[in-house]
């Protein structure tokens, strides 16, 4: 279990995150949605370590996150980061194998257990004819099913996600995300598409310049009262075999005076310098 209490962060005195509480029990899949800069990158960091926050308390199997030594912690907690791997010269395949890592001694070689479940979790992203390819000569999209391997290879009881749909294909979104939730692992998950969270999250918690706006199921959560002013978009939700989706409009203003599109009308007006030459036209034919 994953249980975050009173979170908070700034950058340079900057808040990006005010008395945020999560909680994400085993096997539970916990989406994290919101507007860029709402703070789901950074709420995420803080739950593996990688930032120490400034008030709250971030607590792994009843265990301070703070207490959990360098080799403990990633035994307990698989992250596919969203900043992309540097380039590195390795092959796909030992890349998979780095997630073996925290089972091993730094003097100990792979076995070939680590071998048996590196390739298995190439096969269940389907990236096993990748194994011998460089890391450096992937897509965007294959780059990010081999990170999802090497978590998968890690085999932590806790997953940690941002944005792992980003540059896969519709066909990979949905295998990744069916991928996760067959894991059966406590996750958090940051996505940007609403319809995805809505299809694979148990629940989800929407974020706004660095607090939370709601939390609980996605169907409480996922309504256009709560959506609409926090992404200023109109929101119709749709029922699919009993799996809320959404469909959104451009929430626009009436225009004013200042943007009227008829005669005499400054964004048509024949002498503005951006205008094309108006005489002659009777409109279309």
């Amino acid at each position: 279990m994953i249980e975050a209490t009173g979170l908070s962060y700034a950058y340079d005195g900057i808040p990006a995150l005010a008395d945020v509480d999560l909680e994400a029990g085993p096997g539970a899949i916990v989406g994290l949605i919101g507007p860029n800069g709402s703070g789901k990158s950074t709420l995420l960091r803080l739950l593996y370590r990688a930032l120490t926050p400034q008030s709250g308390s971030v607590i792994i199997d009843g265990v301070p996150v703070q207490a959990l030594g360098s080799r403990e912690l990633p035994r307990r907690v698989a992250v596919v980061a969203q900043e992309p791997p540097a380039e590195i010269s390795l092959t796909v395949a030992e890349l998979v194998l780095l997630g073996r890592s925290p089972h091993r001694s730094s003097l100990q070689a792979y076995t070939g257990h680590d071998h048996r479940v590196a390739a298995a979790a190439l096969h269940r992203v389907g990236m096993r004819e990748f194994a011998d390819r460089g890391v450096g000569t992937l897509s965007g999209g294959e780059k990010q099913r081999a990170l999802i391997a090497r978590a998968i290879a890690q085999e932590a009881d806790h997953l940690l996600l941002d944005e792992p749909t980003n540059h896969l294909d519709i066909h990979y979104q949905h295998e990744v995300l069916r991928l996760v939730r067959a894991m059966g692992v406590a996750t958090v998950i940051v996505l940007h598409d609403l319809n995805l969270a809505a299809r694979y999250c148990d629940a989800l918690v929407l974020l706004d310049h660095g607090r939370v706006v709601a939390s609980g199921t996605v169907r409480d959560v996922l309504r256009p009262e709560i959506l609409g002013p926090v992404y200023r978009v109109g929101v119709r939700v749709i029922d699919d075999d009993g799996c809320p989706q959404l469909i959104f409009r451009p929430d626009l203003e009436e225009p004013g005076p200042g943007a009227e599109t008829g005669p005499g009308s400054p964004l048509l007006s024949s002498d503005h310098p951006l205008s094309p030459s108006l005489e002659g036209f009777d409109g279309p034919r």
